[in-house]
């Protein structure tokens, strides 16, 4: 197993060529959000602009478009029912508050039959997962699931230890050709052959909101090209990295995931010195 550090992180990182424009760095379509929880999908696509994606775009009930339009001015929306142009899009992800009745069940099949490159499965899409495994045969191929050590278990059975954990993370990514990263204190990332440990973040990040900004970074990171591996150890480290940085003007009791968006310029800068 790798530590994931600066230097290893600084030998995967693409820094942004001065010339480009947004076409250059990728559209990625999230998934997200609910009657009662369409702060998941705002903080998603937040984290996800910050973090370098050249247009978002962000699937919400239409009823929450307010919301929308007034927090993240910068995002482009779709609603949900519409019909969609599938390869529109160089990244996808799912799950940030869109709940697990049968309308979010129905709207993951969706996804998993027109998408097939690598998309973020989080929060609300692993729950449904776990109660419809088969499904997790069908996802594209080097796709990342983000689970906590709850949603863990629930796809993959109870643990008694994180050691566990990892070695049934580990075994799952390379059975299903997939790249997991089990949150935690030190959040381990894998793909089945390779496994890594991350050196960033606090106790600040335990808290609501946190893993729907990490979808929204790793989901920039696919979108602008990175491999899925790649994006992952970046995603994970980047978040980590700028909550961090957070600590220097919050407490961890006091952190907010917005305060830890609005720091990672602050993260990438660090990298790239």
């Amino acid at each position: 197993m790798t530590k994931l550090d600066i230097n290893s992180i600084q030998k995967i990182f693409q820094k942004r060529a001065p010339n480009s424009h947004k076409g250059n760095h990728g559209h990625a379509l999230i998934i997200a959000g609910s009657k009662s929880k369409i702060g998941a999908a705002i903080i998603c696509a937040k984290a996800c602009l910050r973090s370098g994606a050249g247009l978002v775009t962000l699937n919400i009930p239409k009823k929450e478009r307010i919301a929308l339009f007034s927090s993240v001015p910068e995002a482009m929306t779709e609603f949900r029912g519409e019909k969609k142009n599938w390869t529109s899009f160089n990244s996808f992800a799912i799950g940030p508050g869109i709940g697990t009745n049968k309308s979010a069940t129905n709207l993951l099949r969706l996804l998993i039959t027109n998408v097939k490159i690598p998309t973020v499965f989080d929060a609300d899409a692993l729950n449904i997962l776990a109660k419809n495994q088969h499904e997790l045969l069908n996802l594209p191929q080097k796709s990342i699931l983000t689970p906590h050590v709850k949603e863990f278990d629930r796809l993959f059975g109870k643990h008694d230890s994180e050691s566990e954990r990892r070695i049934t993370a580990s075994t799952k990514a390379k059975e299903l050709h997939l790249i997991i990263i089990l949150k935690g204190h030190k959040s381990f990332i894998t793909d089945g052959e390779k496994s890594f440990e991350n050196t960033t973040g606090n106790s600040g990040l335990a808290k609501g909101g946190s893993g729907d900004a990490l979808t929204g970074i790793i989901t920039a990171f696919l979108a602008q090209g990175y491999e899925p591996l790649n994006a992952a150890l970046l995603g994970v480290y980047i978040h980590g990295l700028a909550a961090d940085i957070t600590l220097e003007t919050q407490s961890p009791e006091s952190m907010l995931i917005t305060d830890v968006i609005d720091n990672l310029g602050r993260a990438f800068k660090k990298i790239q010195n």
